[in-house]
């Protein structure tokens, strides 16, 4: 197994220790949790009796509008502070954002993917709870992961059973226990066992962070421990395993299993996320007199005396001004054969032919992903607008054309372009006591690039700029016109295929879809890939392609019916984690004291994951801020910030071949 030097250098203690540490030692310390369910740890709670609310007008503005923005916003706006919360696209909620469709006449939201909430979504759940909103979701009662080959299903169910009772429940519960292949007598076993239950931050960052989950497990790993949980759960953080860091899958285990007292069942919406979660927050935010902008384009920071002194934004359709060039892009130009030439990069592509006098940006103006050339003109991957050839929008979420740009000059391999269309947006500048940035990598890493002005923080910078961007994700959702049986959860985890990692039934959880099968006696499915290989899929042809055939296969009564309606979307714009990232990632404070971060790519100093992380990363930025107003800040929950058996796994290295 690759492990770091740390791991050589520990000493061994024989196997009657291990035993007996294992067997008496851990009864004392955790036996009680069997009968009551552990507390969860308290993180950054003030000793002392401090104002909850401002006595003072105080401002901030909080970029973003996705979970971590909208959590700041919500903390910041309760505590008094005139919150003005921008997010760039035409909706609030980033990657949890919802939209309007029409299925045959039908009205329907879509988003980007079903989301579970889990118990010890704790921070997230509180603010449910403060907006009385609890009865937005609905318990899924299980969950199951159900494999293509070789396995039988697994089902996790609602349990208060605390590491290690939780391994007895599951290994009493699983058809597959003797598959598992845990061997506690080989070195290598005990020391995978070591790192899944003894997670401590410091120590376990610094071990494996360096390798990537792959690596990890390419020697003498249990090979059923990988296929049966650790492979669908590595998946399941949006990053795949190949290029996730071996540190950061335990800290995400810590949280969901190891350290988790609440067991692995969990929550569902009972409408789109926007209506159950988002807009209740944003309400909020609005009655307290924030501000909330959408379509905001965040075109100035400019920095003074260490710290942020401005920022500036358009709202509308925002275009460059001035002459730019852009490079010819030869990998778009030899992987998409049209007599159309490709330049710029990213989310700033821009098309002409050869005789053309004007470019198109294929930057779609509803979430600024770059759109993708079909028969009949273009469709945008991530939401499914579409726009002629000359880049009028037929099909929404996007409710405006394409930017045309002129050709001002041509070179071999470069155009001069200039914006052929009057730019109808007005820039305004706010001043404001505090900043929080709280967009996704793609977006703070633009700011960075192109926005900051002054004497940026280097440092900081830098940091930025190293942030890494996972493999994109893809949903596809079907609408069927009959229903059919299904003896797994609702929503079910899938492993071994070469796409898909979910189903989601949504006719089975969400209001709106219930309604509609109902009344039709039909059915929506819904196909998550949580991260695959733009090269293994480059074109939305193959995506759903695959989609299909692989739901044919998981739901072989669903051949002989008649797919209605499909949606696809594919984004690339979820937080890697690679190997080498920790220790360099940007916390929520930075070197300007007004100036914070949040969102699911600031390092954290507490387990957490997913959408708890995002969540969890906007309180912790406006209780920096609050704590330099001399407020109370907001107590952060999360599981025990340790494993139960860390002690073992950060000082002492079982050798089960020797004896006392």
């Amino acid at each position: 197994m690759a492990v770091s030097s740390d791991v050589e250098r520990s000493f061994s203690i024989s196997r009657r220790t291990a035993l007996k540490f294992l067997g008496i030692g851990a009864i004392g310390a955790v036996g009680y949790s069997r009968f009551a369910k552990p507390q969860p740890a308290v993180f950054q709670e003030d000793s002392l009796s401090l104002p909850f609310h401002l006595s003072r007008p105080r401002s901030a503005v909080v970029v973003g509008g996705g979970l971590a923005g909208l959590a700041s916003a919500y903390e910041l706006s309760r505590r008094g502070f005139e919150v003005t919360l921008l997010e760039r696209s035409p909706q609030l909620g980033g990657k949890v954002a919802s939209w309007d469709i029409q299925v045959n006449g039908t009205p329907f939201r879509m988003e980007h993917g079903f989301h579970g909430f889990f118990p010890q979504y704790y921070n997230l759940k509180s603010i449910a709870q403060e907006l009385a909103i609890t009865d937005h979701f609905r318990s899924l009662n299980r969950y199951s992961v159900v494999y293509k080959d070789h396995y039988n299903p697994e089902v996790f169910r609602p349990s208060h059973s605390a590491f290690p009772w939780n391994i007895v429940d599951l290994a009493i519960s699983s058809t597959n226990r003797l598959n598992w292949g845990l061997n506690l007598t080989k070195r290598e076993h005990w020391q995978v066992f070591r790192e899944i239950t003894g997670f401590r931050a410091s120590s376990s960052y610094k071990r494996l962070d360096q390798i990537s989950v792959a690596e990890w497990v390419s020697e003498d790993f249990p090979r059923g421990l990988y296929d049966l949980y650790f492979l669908p759960f590595a998946k399941s953080s949006l990053n795949s395993p190949d290029v996730l860091s071996a540190g950061e899958l335990m800290q995400f285990f810590h949280f969901y299993f190891f350290g988790n007292p609440e067991g692995l069942a969990f929550e569902g919406t009972r409408q789109d996320m926007g209506r159950s979660l988002v807009e209740p927050i944003a309400q909020f935010i609005q009655a307290q007199g924030g501000t909330v902008l959408t379509e905001a384009h965040v075109t100035n920071m400019a920095w003074e005396k260490g710290q942020i002194a401005s920022l500036t934004y358009q709202q509308g359709n925002h275009v460059a001004a001035k002459p730019f060039w852009v490079a010819r892009n030869a990998p778009m130009n030899d992987a998409i054969a049209a007599d159309t030439d490709f330049y710029g990069a990213g989310d700033t592509v821009y098309a002409a032919k050869p005789t053309d006098r004007e470019a198109l940006c294929l930057t779609c103006p509803h979430q600024g992903c770059t759109v993708q050339p079909i028969a009949s003109g273009y469709r945008c991957p991530c939401h499914g607008a579409t726009f002629d050839a000359q880049g009028t929008v037929l099909q929404g979420p996007a409710q405006r054309d394409l930017t045309r740009y002129k050709i001002a000059q041509r070179q071999a391999d470069r155009l001069q372009l200039v914006v052929s269309q009057a730019n109808t947006a007005t820039a305004k500048t706010l001043t404001a006591d505090y900043y929080v940035l709280a967009t996704d990598v793609p977006g703070v890493q633009a700011l960075f690039d192109v926005a900051m002005t002054g004497a940026v923080a280097p440092q900081l910078r830098t940091q930025i700029q190293q942030l890494a961007i996972a493999d994109p994700f893809a949903v596809c959702r079907f609408w069927f016109d009959r229903d059919f049986t299904w003896e797994h959860s609702d929503f079910t985890s899938l492993s071994g295929y070469r796409l898909t990692d979910s189903i989601t039934l949504y006719h089975r959880i969400q209001d709106d879809y219930i309604a509609w099968a109902a009344n039709t006696g039909g059915s929506v499915v819904e196909l998550h890939a949580y991260c695959y290989k733009e090269a293994e899929f480059p074109t939305q042809a193959d995506l759903l392609a695959t989609f299909e055939q692989e739901l044919y296969d998981i739901v072989p009564a669903l051949r002989q019916a008649t797919v209605l309606h499909r949606e696809l979307v594919n984004q690339k714009n979820f937080s890697g984690y690679p190997p080498g990232s920790y220790a360099n990632r940007p916390s929520s404070q930075t070197a300007a004291p007004n100036l914070m971060l949040a969102g699911d790519w600031v390092k954290m100093p507490f387990p957490c994951g997913l959408m708890e992380r995002a969540i969890s990363s906007g309180l912790l930025a406006s209780n920096c801020i609050l704590q330099q107003e001399g407020l109370q800040r907001r107590p952060l929950l999360s599981v025990h910030p340790e494993g139960l058996f860390s002690a073992i796994a950060n000082g002492l290295t079982p050798n089960p071949s020797t004896e006392a």
